[in-house]
């Protein structure tokens, strides 16, 4: 099953979307995050999910 982490920025109404757009595509940029949900709320202040991929080394077995 694929596990993800979770990240949420909020973005109050005062910023243009060309802010917005700067730093969403640096988190997915350096942050390896991507897009997962959008939400605006009455008034203005969006609120946006990223996501990535958590990936586990497997485990390695001892040999005695």
């Amino acid at each position: 099953m694929v596990e993800y982490e979770y990240r949420v920025l909020t973005f109050d109404r005062g910023m243009s979307r060309a802010e917005i757009r700067r730093a969403l595509s640096a988190e997915a940029e350096y942050g390896q995050w991507e897009l997962h949900r959008t939400r605006i709320y009455v008034g203005g202040r969006m609120r946006t999910w990223l996501r990535r991929r958590i990936i586990r080394a497997p485990r390695r077995q001892l040999i005695a």
